[in-house]
């Protein structure tokens, strides 16, 4: 499997649990530290994500 592939992966994973979670049910210090952590993996999402089919930091060898 492709590295870059794996990391996605694994980001979409721990984005979707941090998702589930039932932040109403944590204490105040919980619940802030899984919007913090919520809101780093969205912004990296963000800037990983390809917005012409291919990702921010490819590089061409050319």
């Amino acid at each position: 499997m492709d590295q870059q592939f794996k990391q996605g992966y694994w980001m979409h994973r721990v984005l979707s649990n941090l998702n589930r979670l039932d932040v109403d049910r944590l204490d105040d210090a919980d619940r802030e530290r899984v919007e913090t952590a919520r809101d780093f993996l969205e912004e990296v999402s963000l800037r990983t994500r390809p917005s012409d089919g291919a990702g921010m930091d490819a590089h061409a060898d050319s």
